[in-house]
């Protein structure tokens, strides 16, 4: 049986960026099924740790990153977890780490995850299913005023207002459980008419999905855990797919590379972006925005 297709983007960029070929421990803070993992270990590093907080895709990165035995270890949690998760095995500072803070295909398109509306499902979105609530039970709870709040913010919907009243008005006539019923309110929320470059109703999953999974909650301190980690002369790389991640991620680089203690130097002025050939041949890799850093102390840094 085949597993879900997958392909992980700026692969080549992350490869020149991290530098594997130094060797050492690695870390793929967000491993999913292991496309860039397996980069990282044929390219030269001794030992990866790759952490994921959906057990789905845990599964499958075992399998696609069995064949490198030991040098291999996988983790169950938040990618927020890092310091708990290395000092659980043992590990002070690590040559190079990675994290892809995208919705993985896997999840995008695996039945039942409810993080689209292409399919009629279950209303869940958690890349974590063990643990926190689903969609539905917190568009059932949420007051107007915060769930307009939550779709402004969090997916930039200048009609919040509109889309929070509809669904609230909607769950008082029956609870909002599946992703074609939501979907469909959110349209006549909008009430969009004519041709419409994205669907009426992708910001707002947007939204939810990142508030479900609290996605920027704790970013900023995540990579400055990621850059406290770096040996010297170690390399960190962040990939985001929307712009509130990338503006936190950009203000933290910037933050943790000035004045005279200063932690690392950014590697990267602008975000790397996936070129024609790639963006061609691989839709997500099209939002995609690599920026990365080195950490102080080695080579005059």
């Amino acid at each position: 049986m085949a597993g879900p297709t997958h392909v992980p983007v700026l692969l080549d960029e992350v490869r020149s960026l991290l530098q594997p070929e130094r060797g050492g421990t690695f870390v793929d803070c967000t491993v999913g099924l292991g496309g860039h993992a397996r980069m990282l270990l044929e390219g030269g590093a001794s030992r990866l740790v790759g952490i994921d907080r959906d057990t789905g895709a845990l599964a499958i990165a075992g399998e696609a990153l069995a064949g490198f035995g030991d040098r291999v270890t996988l983790v169950h949690a938040d990618y927020r977890e890092l310091d708990a998760v290395l000092d659980a095995q043992g590990i002070g500072a690590v040559s190079g780490l990675l994290a892809d803070l995208g919705v993985s295909s896997m999840q995008l398109e695996g039945e039942g995850r409810g993080f689209s509306f292409k399919r009629d499902e279950p209303l869940d979105m958690r890349m974590d299913r063990t643990r926190g609530e689903t969609a539905a039970a917190m568009l059932a709870g949420v007051d107007e005023t915060e769930l307009a709040d939550v779709i402004y913010r969090f997916g930039e919907e200048r009609r919040s207002r509109q889309v929070a009243r509809a669904i609230v008005m909607a769950r008082q006539q029956a609870p909002i459980v599946t992703t074609g019923r939501l979907a469909e309110v959110v349209r006549r929320g909008v009430a969009a008419r004519g041709w419409q470059r994205i669907d009426p109703a992708t910001r707002t999953f947007q939204a939810l999905r990142i508030w479900v999974n609290r996605e920027l909650d704790g970013l900023e301190s995540f990579i400055g855990s990621s850059a406290a980690r770096l040996q010297p002369g170690g390399r960190m790389a962040v990939i985001s797919f929307h712009s509130l991640e990338d503006r936190v991620v950009k203000h933290t680089l910037r933050d943790l590379a000035r004045g005279d203690d200063r932690v690392v130097t950014v590697l990267t002025k602008h975000p790397v972006i996936a070129g024609d050939a790639e963006a061609a041949v691989n839709p997500r890799a099209r939002s995609a925005k690599l920026r990365a850093a080195v950490r102080v102390g080695q080579e005059g840094q």
